[in-house]
């Protein structure tokens, strides 16, 4: 601003004072800043103790009655000086001890401003001495409703030498992943300085997890390993919290270095109401201050307060939020020329007679073209100088918002997924959409047009501009992984045109998380027909359609693509049907090309838990048999009518391994569901056998899909069957002359023992 007083000037100079204000104005462009200060704040309410120990307890957490919002928030401090959340509790389901349940858990820091918490976390842990004496815990971690595992700040770690660690818990629906990591030797682990399976792994959560249970697969074989490495564990940690170091993996160091707890990462809200229902009832709303402001959390029903930009405090503090002096701190809110605070902002000026493209970031410099305009001494050079200001201004805001949406564009890969359609322009200009046009066709993604999500995303229903019903994904994290497959999805599907895969009709890449647009599949998932409650049953016919269908999308991926599409996570709910049951192969964010001279590729292990290949899971080896084993886990499905994976409390094997035991015994009427007993007859029979093939443990002896998507057309069409095409064999059953052994290349599937 420029600060003199006007009177003492003669005609001509206020006028030239007024082209020196309006130039300023023209030039200068608005920078965004960071709220500054100290994020914690550190105020808790009137009368009441705001630190146990070196934590800082800022409402609405507070130690004493009256002195928390509400029960959630309320913190004990201990004699120790330890401040514990003690809404919170563990459990101990197995140990060489009772059953050991802590109310309260240690609180390490609480951060006001980001809505999030800092705790400790238990460790899970399994042991086979060498003495053949086991002990181990598997701890059941349960927070309050307004607290949720961080998905983007943590991880879960695996560590030992014989490890293949659990981790389930609950979002919006149930989740469990696992890690696996091994070594052959105490020496092959001693220049380990990652974790990526050797000796430690990890894998990625998903967001809004209010409970976690770990454990442990026991039956894993320690007799090569127990004598240098006994112990495997597994934890949710703070990612950045965590390097690690070959010593824990082959000693106790690591339980010496954590002593059975890690840094965990929570997100809390405020309640479970968006901000616009909860300043209705001012009673209740907790943003307090005056120059505070209501934040809409997206990823979780809730909301948080902060103080207005220029302002810091405790927003839950009525009066706490005060006016930040950006003067004082040059390093945060720059000015090269003259800094002057003002409520809630600060202004930066040139001195008169000099002038800088923008001053808070480049010096100002004596002006040269000063003169210049001196002589405008009408109205009409005032009103041009107005019309250029406003011109200019609006100019400024659309250059901002296009280096934004270009900012996101590059950030998400744009000129690499340029560079993957770029041998087809038709494809190029198709696939990428305006985020404009996003907007209006889910009406800014209005809660009522979602179609479902999970952990990664949210899935909306949209009408585009040429009255086209689409599909649009939106992942609710931000990490690289997540771009990776996002960009994967995009170069796989771009080239596959098959009508029972789902088709990818653009993508937008001008928002921080890239959205994914996909034909409107109109009839749920094979997931929601086979298990939500109070679905209709599917009739035995369209449940073999369905598979035949599947299977001739895989064996398209498999054996028809230029380069061979492994899809990795084949599962009911990865399969879409429309309004005529039609199925619909969908979510390759995980697949993976596979060269054609090559019969295999080694991966980091992905997928689904219950429908992963056992091979590729312990070795890593990635080929199209994994695809035919996860197809198989469906078939299961699809016969008995049942979940596969099991519930962690129960004492079943599983799904998978409860079929094919009583198939081995031929008593498998017992897991069929019956309505497929009624309907299917001896189709039944052929069926459960070919999905008895496809999970067998090994992959050579599983069929190809191709081979299977042949068996399913032939049960689903008999007479396309040729007289001599050969049968099902099972393996127990003799070669004799009335069941000869055909060529390999005739055999939809042949399953006989070679020896």
């Amino acid at each position: 601003m420029l600060c003199l007083d006007v009177h003492t000037l003669t005609g001509q100079k206020k006028l030239l004072l007024l082209v020196v204000a309006t130039t300023v104005l023209i030039l200068q462009y608005s920078t965004v800043t960071d709220g500054a200060g100290d994020e914690n704040s550190g105020i808790a309410k009137p009368g009441c103790q705001d630190k146990c120990g070196n934590v800082s307890i800022p409402f609405p957490f507070g130690i004493g009655h009256g002195c928390f919002l509400n029960y959630e928030f309320k913190v004990n401090c201990t004699t120790d000086n330890v401040a514990m959340l003690s809404y919170f509790s563990y459990t101990a389901f197995f140990s060489v001890t009772d059953l050991n349940t802590v109310e309260g858990t240690r609180l390490l820091e609480i951060n006001v401003t980001l809505g999030e918490a800092r705790i400790q976390s238990p460790i899970g842990r399994w042991c086979n001495y060498t003495d053949n004496t086991v002990n181990g815990s598997f701890p059941y971690f349960n927070l309050g409703p307004s607290f949720v595992v961080s998905g983007t700040k943590n991880i879960f770690t695996g560590i030992g030498c014989a490890t293949v660690a659990f981790f389930s818990g609950e979002n919006k629906h149930d989740y469990a992943s696992a890690c696996g990591s091994f070594c052959s030797d105490e020496d092959s682990i001693d220049n380990s300085t990652d974790c990526s399976g050797n000796g430690c792994c990890q894998t990625s959560i998903p967001g809004n997890l209010d409970s976690f249970y770990l454990s442990f697969e026991t039956d894993s074989d320690y007799t090569q390993v127990r004598n240098f490495s006994p112990c495997s564990y597994g934890f949710i940690i703070e990612e950045d919290s965590f390097k690690f170091d070959p010593s824990y993996a082959n000693s106790s160091s690591f339980e010496e270095q954590y002593g059975g707890w890690v840094p965990l990462v929570l997100d809390w809200v405020i309640g479970n109401e968006t901000c616009e229902v909860a300043k209705k009832n001012q009673s209740s709303y907790a943003c307090a201050a005056i120059n505070s402001i209501c934040i809409d959390v997206p990823s979780a029903p809730g909301y948080l307060c902060n103080c207005s930009q220029g302002y810091e405090g405790n927003p839950y503090i009525d009066g706490s939020c005060q006016d930040i002096n950006e003067c004082d701190s040059p390093w945060l809110y720059p000015c090269q020329g003259k800094c002057k605070n003002t409520i809630g902002n600060y202004t930066c000026s040139c001195p008169l007679g000099t002038q800088s493209k923008d001053p808070k970031t480049a010096s100002c410099t004596t002006s040269i073209g000063m003169s210049i305009g001196i002589g405008v001494v009408s109205a009409a050079g005032v009103m041009i100088l107005v019309l250029v200001t406003i011109f200019f201004t609006k100019r400024s805001k659309r250059r901002r918002a296009r280096k934004l949406k270009q900012k996101f564009f590059d950030l998400n890969r744009g000129q690499l997924l340029k560079q993957l359609v770029s041998q087809r322009a038709d494809i190029a200009e198709r696939m990428i959409i305006t985020l404009d046009d996003l907007e209006k066709a889910t009406n800014n993604f209005d809660e009522s047009r979602e179609l479902g999500g999970g952990g990664h995303g949210t899935v909306y229903k949209g009408i585009l501009s040429d009255l086209q019903v689409v599909a649009i994904k939106k992942s609710n994290i931000v990490v690289q992984k997540e771009i990776d497959e996002f960009i994967n999805e995009v170069a796989i599907l771009s080239q596959i045109n098959h009508k029972n895969v789902v088709k990818l009709i653009g993508c937008c890449l001008e928002t921080e998380v890239p959205l994914l647009v996909y034909e409107f599949i109109s009839n749920g998932t094979l997931y929601h027909h086979l298990h939500a409650e109070g679905s209709r049953a599917l009739s035995w016919g369209n449940r073999l359609r369905i598979a035949a269908e599947t299977s001739n999308a895989l064996a398209y991926l498999h054996s028809s693509c230029s380069i061979p599409i492994i899809h990795r996570d084949i599962k009911p709910s990865n399969i879409l049907l429309d309004d005529n049951l039609t199925s619909r192969v969908s979510d390759f964010g995980a697949s993976r090309y596979i060269p054609v001279e090559r019969s295999g590729l080694t991966t980091m292990v992905q997928g689904t838990i219950g429908y992963l290949d056992p091979m590729y899971f312990y070795t890593g080896r990635l080929n199209e048999k994994s695809d035919v084993y996860s197809f198989g886990v469906v078939l299961v499905e699809l016969l008995t009518r049942k979940k596969t994976f099991p519930n962690l409390y129960s004492e079943g094997e599983g799904l998978v391994v409860d079929f094919a035991c009583l198939h081995d015994a031929g008593n498998l009427i017992q897991i069929l569901d019956p309505q497929v007993v009624e309907e299917g007859g001896k189709e039944v029979q052929e069926v459960a056998q070919l999905a008895a093939s496809c999970v067998k443990l090994r992959g050579e002896d599983r069929p190809t899909m191709k081979q299977v998507n042949r068996s399913l057309e032939g049960i689903l069409s008999p007479g396309m069957r040729a007289e001599d095409d050969c049968m099902l064999v099972d393996n127990e059953a003799p070669t004799t002359g009335d069941q000869p052994r055909m060529a390999e290349d005739r055999c939809m599937l042949i399953d006989v023992d070679d020896s």
